[in-house]
Parts: structure tokens; sequence; C-alpha cells
């Protein structure tokens, strides 16, 4: 006998599917009556089928049998990792935003979780939006990492216990280890007051399941340790809800009633026992309540099993459990729930029979009170159906806010839960919604080489955004984690289409790229890039096509790496070489020493001059900064363009100064030596002779000639040294080193260099003292011959040596003099000082009126200190103060920037020059004070008279010094007052003089060092007022008449340029003039230097092109203008019927395919726009020759195409369609199918039947009596 067994689709398909094209028709075969036995012998064995599982005991025979089945029984291994599942309901998740899951906050805290504690946690969301979170690890790892779930993940509630005070030490126990198992077990935190603290309150802080039990173990501790009565009693789990009674409300009772403390532990542990404390009678009274009710119930409930869906269970349950105790408290009855680890879905309801009725009515209600359902929908759509941020979700869930609608990544549907009405109106709405999406959407994949991915992106994304737009489709490329070469397009089927070819084109492209290095010294790099990138820019925008990637900086790498199609990479890269190439020929430098005091000279007024011969000669210019010593200004570009600059800077010393330049020869050989350790030796050459420059040639040049630059006399002192060097060189060189406090050296070089200057001409060697960067403060080098060198280091030893003998001196100076001396925080005492060899001078305190002055010092600094204050002392003896008066006005100029040329004239005469306070012209003018009353009349004093003609207090310049030198000093201030002349110039040119925002006149300001005046334009005048230093005015002047002469040439120039002649032409033209982006227009205004302005659109003259010029360059623009004009006028259009199934090919990518053949034809080509009356008719306009070979062309290329197109509808025809009939008809000739078949079944033992679906016997409806009977499965359980 044979029995059906009805499997899954999958699973019927896959049997069927196994089964050989011979194998098919033999069951067809064995449908028919003929079949009989045949069939059941080719049937499987039910034991075939599915092996049992093997026994713990088992007989030999069975045993052979399980190996059979089963191959062989290997030994279990415990394994040590172990898995738990952790559920965190919505209402006590601590991170509730949906949009981050697995991101943000909550992602961070279970990473965190993990490094901690060696678990793995894997979280999912469940349909009720609580969390599930599987940990997986050793016990210890599972239990910390479950603790720190609880505390991190969930919120947290707290509550309070109170124990006796001396029970605290039990509960913390050894070393706290009792409250860590304690905190681990429950994932609580558990608090005990301190010894000190009175308090007998323990505090628990964790989740609602955790304060249960850990409750519950700290008051089992505390009963433990009291002293008075306690009972522990084991009753079955399933009776204690009616020991507590609903909401706790029985066991309160009890308790309230015995004074007994009974502790019931909650349905979360899974312990049977109750302990009760207190008095004995109290506990002996709890004791019979407690066994009274549980022998009543015991006695008096029984119990009844359903099946209720595992996905209904937490309906049943309801929030918190509340559903439960509701129907506990109505009807009496305990419903019992499978834990939700657990696959049962069976619920046990427990109570008085005549209630079972009416609880089961209220667990149906609630178990059908919602219902899930699935809508049917392609997995890609899902995004769709959401919209954007979750718009056309929120519209249904705002309507319905009780249903959930959840979304699962890979499945091909929607699932719904909520209210049974609610669920079924959203149903319908998502599948309206997927309807419409599945008629207007499509998708398609295609295979691209992962590394041309982020090619296809584009920086920023730029490529990809760009294709989405342009067709309204999405793209999905696959992160470079997943190495899948797959991308998805999704959106609108005609865009689907255009974004694929589109990507593949670029991919193919891609694929013929090339990459470059190309070698650019990293000091280019920068210069290359530009400031913000400005001229890489352009090397980008003219090879567009052509990716450039320059190293960090910090690499210090020379590559530049260019990638791209490889053309464009060849022609980028010699671009790229030209720019370099410039670059290295504009790096070239040179040095120029300058004096010090030409460097301002050289940067002119407000910079005027360096920024002059900076533009001029295309040159960097840098100068040293102002504190430096240097003298060098250094030049940077083109060679040719250095060695301009150089001598225009060269050029402005010469003319400022008596500069003379020379050349010597000597030896080369003997350079090396001549400059000395870190030049040194010529260094004092150079500081001896006023700071003359000496320049030797490069080092192994072979060149013998020094130059020599500087003031006439003192080039001729260096020349005479610099040989005599040399010939002392070239007979023999000797050197001594000695050493002196840096203190005595001023000393020993004297004033102007008079001392040393004695001891070398008496001995011929010459000496070398320090500079201030050289390490070495105290040594002095000799050079010279050996007996030249000796003498001097024998005379310089004395002297040194005689500075060693510090004497104490006095001398008598007038106290009025003491004043000079100590002024400026005692300035020319320090002068002495330094000059002296560190002389120190004391004078005495004021009050003291003494004229006794103390010197301090070698003998020989004292001597000469003496003297030099004595100078000083008959200078201020002989001093007299002079007035000169000068207009107010002319002060600051007389002052000049910073006060530097009254420094220079204090300097130069060695005198002393006061300027007056300024007066306040705007102050208003004081009123007299009314005149003192004596003996009761006005007391009226006699008053001088006022000479008109006595100068002003404010225009007196004080200036104090000996006579004669005061009076150079006010030929000196006279000689700087400022002169003013008169120019004429014709007014109708002031404009171009002064310039944009007045440019012009201040670079002639600054450029002559003047003022120049403007008058203002009502006066019509045409004198313009120079005013500056005598010296200054005649260059300026000249100046100004030179730049008269040029506007007046620019005048006469741009009345010539003024030109205009118009010309006449057809307006459908004037774009074909233009040209593409004004290529032929420009080329036009380029060419001929015009300016051809074409009509605006309100013009009423709309054919007349008007050009701007010089005369014959304008007439030349317009016959220009007009060949073109001719040769449009001799083209012809035509109109060609072409396939609209072909336009798309011959336009190309971009119109690059129509492009070609405009420019390989010199024709025009217009093809219908959508909606056109004629899709199929092209315009083609040009000459006729270029039209006639145009046509031709096109009309080979839509016959070429068309071929193709063809080709393709054919193939479509005969291919197949996905899931199509072909499948249907084979399912056709097999005929009905039986289903999976197998013989033996355990339901065919006995003489039953395959059980009967519509059977309500087998298979009985909610509510209906369950009769019980037999069956081959076993007794049922519950």
């Amino acid at each position: 006998m044979s029995s059906v067994a009805v499997l899954t689709q999958e699973s019927f398909n896959e049997h069927r599917n196994g089964l050989m094209p011979e194998q098919v028709g033999g069951a067809a075969a064995v449908a028919g009556p003929s079949a009989g036995g045949e069939e059941e012998d080719a049937l499987p064995t039910y034991k075939d089928a599915f092996p049992p599982l093997p026994e713990k005991a088992v007989t030999p025979e069975a045993t052979q049998e399980t190996t059979n089945a089963w191959a062989t029984k290997l030994r279990p291994l415990k394994s040590s990792v172990i898995t738990q599942v952790f559920h965190v309901p919505l209402e006590e998740r601590k991170y509730k935003d949906l949009n981050q899951f697995g991101e943000g906050d909550q992602a961070k805290v279970c990473v965190d979780i993990m490094h901690k504690t060696g678990a793995h946690l894997e979280l999912s969301l469940a349909k009720d939006q609580g969390l599930s979170i599987m940990v997986s690890g050793k016990l210890d790892a599972v239990m910390k990492a479950r603790k720190e779930i609880v505390s991190r993940l969930q919120t947290q509630a707290s509550a309070t216990v109170a124990i006796p005070k001396e029970h605290h030490r039990f509960v913390i126990g050894k070393n706290g280890e009792k409250l860590q198992e304690l905190e681990l077990k429950t994932a609580t935190k558990i608090q005990i007051p301190r010894p000190d603290d009175p308090s007998n309150q323990i505090k628990i802080s964790g989740t609602k399941e955790g304060l249960e039990k850990a409750k519950h173990e700290i008051l089992l501790i505390s009963a433990e340790q009291d002293k008075r009565a306690v009972e522990r009693v084991n009753i079955d789990k399933v009776f204690h809800p009616f020991l507590t009674g609903a909401y706790n409300k029985l066991v309160s009772e009890m308790m309230q009633e015995t004074g007994a403390r009974i502790n019931v532990p909650p349905p979360s542990v899974n312990k049977t026992e109750i302990v009760i404390t207190g008095e004995k009678e109290q506990v002996a009274l709890a004791m019979v309540l407690i066994k009274k009710i549980y022998d009543d119930k015991k006695k008096n409930t029984t119990t009844i099993a359903v099946e209720v869906k595992k996905s209904q269970h937490k309906y049943v349950i309801g929030p918190k459990g509340n559903t439960l105790q509701e129907i506990l408290e109505r009807t009496g009855v305990s419903v019992e729930i499978p834990p939700s680890d657990s696959s049962s879905e069976t619920v046990i309801l427990r109570g008085e029979p005549d209630r079972l009725g009416q609880a089961l009515t209220e667990v149906y209600a609630k178990a059908n009170s919602y219902t899930v359902s699935s809508v049917s929908a392609p997995s890609w759509l899902h995004r769709f159906i959401i919209g954007k941020k979750g718009q056309n979700l929120a519209k249904i869930t705002q309507q319905m806010p009780k249903v959930h609608i959840e979304f699962t990544e890979g499945e091909e549907k929607i699932t719904l839960e909520g209210p049974t009405k609610d669920v079924s109106m959203v149903q319908t709405q998502i599948e309206a919604i997927v309807t419409d999406l599945v008629s207007r959407m499509d998708y398609a994949e295609i295979s691209v080489d992962p590394k041309f991915h982020r090619h296809l992106i584009g920086k920023g994304g730029v490529n990809i955004n760009r294709i989405k737009e342009l067709h309204k489709v999405t793209v999905r490329i696959p992160p470079d984690n997943e190495k899948s070469n797959l991308i998805r397009i999704e959106g609108d089927p005609q865009g689907v289409q255009e974004a694929k070819k589109e990507l593949l084109e670029l991919a193919s492209r891609m694929e013929n790229e090339r990459t470059k290095d190309l070698i650019i010294e990293q000091r280019f790099h920068r210069a290359i890039i530009g400031q913000k990138g400005e001229k890489i820019k352009e090397v980008r925008d003219k090879f567009p096509e052509v990716i450039i990637n320059f190293p960090d900086p910090a690499q210090k790498s020379d590559i530049v790496q260019l990638r791209g199609p490889r053309n464009e990479v060849e022609k980028c890269s010699k671009f790229m070489q030209k720019i370099v190439a410039e670059m290295v020929e504009n790096s070239f430098s040179v040095s120029v020493p300058i004096f010090k005091q030409f460097h301002r000279n050289i940067i002119g007024k407000g910079g005027s001059n360096i920024k002059k011969i900076r533009e001029e000669t295309n040159t960097k210019i840098d100068l040293p900064a102002e504190n430096s010593n240097s003298e060098m200004i250094i030049i940077t570009g083109k060679k040719a363009n250095c060695e301009a600059a150089r001598n225009r800077i060269l050029a402005i010393q010469k003319e400022l100064a008596n500069i003379s330049e020379i050349e010597v020869s000597i030896p080369s050989k003997l350079h090396i030596s001549l400059i000395g350790s870190k030049g040194r030796l010529v260094r004092s050459i150079m500081e001896e002779c006023g700071g003359v420059h000496i320049h030797f040639p490069t080092e192994g040049s072979g060149i013998d000639k020094v130059t020599i630059r500087g003031p006439a006399e003192e080039v001729e002192k260096a020349k005479q040294q610099l040989l005599a060097l040399a010939e002392e060189k070239q007979i023999k060189s000797h050197t001594a080193e000695l050493r002196a406090k840096p203190e005595y050296h001023k000393f020993l070089i004297g004033k102007g260099g008079g001392n040393i200057r004695k001891v070398r001409d008496s001995t011929g060697a010459r000496i070398i003292f320090p500079t201030a960067d050289d390490k070495d403060q105290e040594l002095i080098t000799v050079v010279g011959t050996e007996e030249a060198v000796k003498e001097a280091q024998r005379e310089l030893e004395e002297l040194i040596k005689s500075l060693d003998n510090v004497v104490e001196d006095t001398m008598l100076v007038d106290p009025k003099h003491h004043r000079y001396f100590v002024a400026r925080r005692g300035q020319v005492l320090r002068d002495l000082a330094d000059e002296y060899g560190g002389v120190m001078v004391s004078f005495p305190r004021t009050a003291s009126g003494s004229d006794k002055v103390s010197l301090k010092g070698a003998q020989e600094c004292v001597e000469a200190a003496k003297k030099r204050m004595l100078e000083i002392v008959e200078d201020l003896e002989a001093q007299v103060t002079v007035e000169c008066v000068i207009p107010q006005k002319f002060h600051r100029s007389i002052m000049g920037p910073k006060g530097s040329r009254i420094q220079q004239i204090t300097r130069d005469h060695n005198v002393q020059i006061k300027f007056p306070d300024r007066e306040d012209l705007q102050a208003a003018p004081r009123t007299e004070a009314p005149p003192a009353q004596e003996n009761g009349e006005p007391k009226v004093e006699p008053k001088e008279p006022v000479d008109p003609n006595a100068p002003k207090k404010c225009d007196i310049i004080v200036i104090s010094g000996r006579k004669e030198r005061c009076e150079a000093a006010v030929e000196a201030l006279k000689a700087l007052v400022p002169v003013t002349i008169e120019v004429e110039v014709p007014f109708e040119l002031h404009r171009y003089i002064i310039g944009q925002k007045g440019s012009g006149i201040r670079k002639m300001m600054d450029e002559f060092e003047v003022n120049i005046q403007v008058p203002a334009p009502e006066r019509q005048s045409d004198k313009i007022a120079i005013t500056g230093l005598s010296s200054h005015l005649d260059r300026a002047k000249e100046g100004l008449l030179e730049r008269v002469k040029e506007l007046q040439v620019e005048q006469e120039d741009r009345a010539l340029r003024s030109f205009k002649l118009t010309i006449t032409v057809e307006p459908k033209y004037h774009p074909k003039i233009i040209g593409r982006k004004g290529a032929i227009i420009t080329t036009i205004r380029t060419e001929h230097d015009v300016n051809i302005q074409f009509p605006e659109k309100n013009d009423e003259n709309q054919d007349q092109i008007t050009i701007t010029g010089y005369e014959h360059k304008a007439i030349a623009a317009r016959d220009a203008i007009q060949a073109i004009v001719d040769e449009l006028e001799e083209m012809i259009s035509e109109d060609i019927t072409l396939d609209s199934k072909v336009h798309a090919r011959i336009i190309g990518a971009r119109g690059k395919g129509i492009r070609k053949i405009m420019d390989e034809f010199k024709v025009d080509l217009r093809f219908p726009q959508n909606g056109a009356a004629d899709p199929n008719v092209v315009t083609v306009t040009g000459r006729p020759e270029h039209v006639d070979e145009a046509i031709d062309h096109l009309l080979n290329l839509e016959e070429e195409y068309l071929g193709d197109v063809v080709e393709n509808e054919a193939k479509m025809a005969y291919m197949r369609p996905s899931g199509g009939s072909a499948a249907a008809a084979a399912d056709d000739q097999r005929g009905p199918s039986k289903g999976f078949v197998v013989r033996e079944a355990p339901w065919a033992a006995g003489s039953e039947k395959a059980p009967d679906m519509s059977s309500s016997e087998d298979f009985p409806s909610f509510g209906a009596p369950v009769a019980t009977k037999t069956s081959p499965w076993g007794p049922k359980r519950f």
C-alpha cells in the first residue's frame, strides 16, 4: 500500500527535476491503471527517505541500520563556546532611532562591548521593534557582555530593598565575590551602603527583569541569615500565579494577614522554592494558607492546550505581561506561554473547568486582534516603495499608525503586521504602488571590472551623478570591500537602457586608458598647480579626459601620474613638459651686491622702482630684510632677463654714488687662500676699504679676474691691498692666532681703524678680527710673512697686556655738562665704553654738586676716554643755538619718512635739531582773561608792541652745536624746503594723467618723489603744480611732459581706431558667421584687430552688423564677413528620409557621430525633434557637391544599421522569455502530479487512511472540544 506526503513546492520541483526524462516518462506511465505493483516497488520506503535518528541504547541490529542510514556516529564534544540570545523590548531600548540601526552610537557601544569582553555580538530587529542580541563566546565573556548590554543598551530602572544592616556583609561575600556574582547573574548594579552609613536600604539599578531577580536573591540571603523562623516550601511553578494572584494582590494580602514575609520567585526565575520568614506563629499560619491554596488548585484545576501562532504570543502576553494578569484577574485562569527561544506554539490554560471557556475566548480574542500578512514585491523595488527618506511609507503609516511594515533585504515580499482591518487597507495600498512601479520601472545589470568603478563614479561622484540626472535612473555600484563587478541600474525602461549603454561605453574607453609617469622636480609642483589650483585647472580644462595626480608634498616624490586615453595622455605629457622647460628656464638666479644705504633707492617710494624693474624685466627680485646685514639682492627668472635687471639695479647705484668697478687679475689658485676661512680675510679688506664689494669667480672655473666695486678711492685702496696680499701669498704666507676680550677689539682697531692701520703699516701683516657671526669672539688672526706676523703678534700682545692692567683715575667736568653724558639712559657713556675697551665712567649724584668724575679700566683706554670726554666738554662749552625759520607746512617734508632726513643731517654735522610743536589752526581763539583790579580800578600793564614781520613760534627750528656746524646744518635744512613749479598740460589730458582711481598720478609721484596737484575740473585750468625738492623738480617736469606726448599720440590713435562701418547680412546667416561657441567671429576679430557688434534682439535693424577699428582693417573684416555670406548663399538644403530607428546610432554618444560627419563633409545636419509630424525626415545643408556626398554616406549608414536592427529583432523573436511557457508546456505533458510518494509510512502501519485535512476530528477548529484518540505518532503532549 502506498501513501502520499505533500511537501513544499521547492522540494517537489527539486524531486521532479532530479528525474531523468525516461524516468519522467516512466512516472507518467505508472500513473495509469496498468502500473500496479511495479509502481509500488519503484517507490522509496519511508525509512530510506527519512532515516530515523539514533537512540541512546541501541541493539546491534539497530546500530547496523543506523550506520547505514546516517554513517558512523561521532563522539559528541562539548564546546567551550556558548551562545545566548537577549531581548530588549522597544520601550526599554536606550537608542530608538530606527533610521540608524547598525550605525551611530548603538553600533559604537556594541563594538566597545566586543573589545572589552571578547564576546561576539550580532544585532537584529524584531517585528515589534525590540532588539534581539545574540552573544557568542566563552561563558565568562558572555556573562560580562550581558551585563554590559543591560547597562548600556537598555534603559535602567531602580529599586530599593531593605534588609537588616547586619545581613549586608553576607550579600557582599568574601572579598566582594558574592556581590560580583550576583551583579553578573542578574545583570544589575547593586549599591550597598557603607558600614558607617546607618541606612539599611540596598539600591538596585538595571532592567525590570534583573531588578526582580536581584531583589529575590538579596531577600533569600537575608532570610537565611535572619534569626527568625525560615520555611522553604517547593510548589510547582505552574501554581505560583494562583498563590501570588493577579498583580501580586493575593500574596500581599497573605503577608498583611499573617505578618510573615513570603518570597515567591518571579516568573522569569525558574525556581519552585517559596521562602517564608518571620515569627514562628506567623510563618506557620502563612504555610497553612499557601498549602491550602495549593491543594485546592491542584485538586480543582484542569488544563487545556491550544495552538496559537508564535507571532501572536506577544499579543496574548501584552505589554509587561499585563494581558496575562488581566485574564487571571477576570477568570482566575493562568495562561502559560512557552519561552521566546522555544519553537513550540502550544499555549496551556490552567484553571477551574467552568472558567476555562471564558479564558480561552479571551486568549483567542487577544491573539486574533492582530494579523500578519505579506505583499509580493521584487526586492529591488523596496526602496522606491519606501521613497526618499521614507516619504512614501510615511503617508501610509500616518493613516494607519498601528500597522508595522517590514522590508527584509533580499526577500521578494513585504510583511505587514497590525489590526486586521488596518492591515487589509494597507495591503491594498501597497499592492497598488507595487503594480504601478512594476508597470513603469525596469532594471538592468552590467559587468564592469571593479578597478574601473571609482573612475565611473568620478571625482566627488560627478560622472555617476550626471548619468543619474540625465537618464532619471539610480545606479548602484558595489563598494570596494564587496569585490563584485555587477553594477545595477534601476528606473525608467528607456533611461535604464541609455544609462547602460553610456556606462558600457565609459568602461570600454577606460580599458583603452594609459597611465604615464612624468618626472618633474618637486620644487616645480606648487608653481604648476598655482594659487588655489588655478593653473592646474587650466591644464585639466584643456585635457578634460586626463586625470593628473601630484604626489603628497610629505613624500618628496618627483613622479606626477597622468591617466586617460592614450593620445590625450601623450598630448598632456608634452604640454606639461613644455611648462616645466619654461619654469627651468625661468629659475635662473643671480646675486647682486648693492650697498645697504642704496637699497631704499632701488625699492623707490612705495616700491615703485623695484615694481617697475620686476614688470619690465619679468623677473623676481628679493631684497634682504631691513635688520639683516646682507647686501645681496637675489634676482630670479630667465638668464637674459636676470642680466637686464642686474644691470638696471647697478645703474641706479652708480647714478646715486660715485661707484666705479675694476677688474684685477689674480691667479685662480690663490683665490681660496685670499678669501680665507669662511670669507674672513676678504671681508676684512672689504670692511677696511669702506665696504667695497669684492667678487671672486666661481671655484673651479679657472678664471683669474676678480671684480672690485665701490667708491673710486676705496676701490683703488682695496685693489692695492688685494694685490699686496696675493703677492705675499705667492712668496710665503704665515698665520698666527691670539686671543683678546671682545670689549678690547674696538679699542685695538681704533677710531676709523687708525690703531690697527699703524700696526699693519709698521709690520706689513694683516690682522683679522672676528665678525658678529663667528662663534669664537676672542680669536684674532694675523696673516703675512713669518717676520711680519711675529712682529705684529708681539705688538698686539703688548697692547692686550696693557689693557689687562686695570687702573682708576679721575677728571673734573663742570656739573652743568653731566646731564649730557647721562641723558638717554647713558647712551654717550655706553658709546665710550664700546669704543675704549669697556672703560667704566661714574658721575657723582646730582644733589652732591661735585664735579669729580671717576674712570676705571685699562690704562690706555682710560687715557683715551679722558681725552675724548674733554673734547666733548670743549664742544659743549663752544655750543651755540641757532634758529632756522621754515614755514610749519614744510616741516613734515623736511623730516622725511620716519625722520630719516633730519637724522642724516644730525649725524653729518654733529648737531642737535629740535622742531617746534605744531600749531592747532582749528582751535578756537582763546578769550583773554579780564585784567586784575588794583584799588578798585583795573590794573593795566603796558604791552610790548607785536612785530607783524616777526616769525611764528611754530615755524622756528632750533639747532644746537658748534657755530660752523650749525650754519652748515641750516643750509642743509633750507635745501630740503620743497619748491613749487607749474607745468602747462591741455585740460582734456588731465583725466588720463590722473589714471584709473589715481594710479597714473600716484606712479609719477612715487617715481620722482614729488607732489603733483591737478586743478579741479570746474576750473578748466591747464596748469598742473609740481611741489618737491629742487633737485627732483626738473626730472618730474620732464617725466610729465613725456607723458603728455604719449597721451597725445594715443589720442590720435584712438581717433583712427574709431572708424565705423556697417554691413547688411540676413539674420539667418548670423549664427553661421558667429560659429560654434563664437569661434569664427573671434578669429575675424583677432585677425583684423576690430570690434564686431551684432544687433540686439530688440533692435529695429536686425540685418545690420557694425564693425569698428582702423579703416583699412574694418574694410578687410567686412570683406571676410561678405565672403562667408557669399559662400552661405551658395548652399542648398535637402530633406532625406532616414528610418528613426537608426537616428541615435548616427548621432552617436554625446553627438560625436554627427559632428564627425558634419566636419568630414562640411555640411549641417538637422534631425527631427520629439513629436515631429514625420520623425524620419533629416535636413542636410551645404554646398551642392558636399550635400550629395553626405546624403550618400547617410543612406549607406542607414542600410548598414537597419540590417543590425532587423537581425536583433529576429533574435529576440526566438529567445525564450524568463519563466515562460516552455516550462508550463512540460508540466502539461507530465499530467497531474501526485506529489512525493513513499512506502511503509508510519500512518500506513494500521488500518488508518492518510489524514483528512477537511476532517474536524483530525483538525479541530479553535474552541471546539478535542476528542482523545490514539495515534501512530504516540500520545499528544501539552
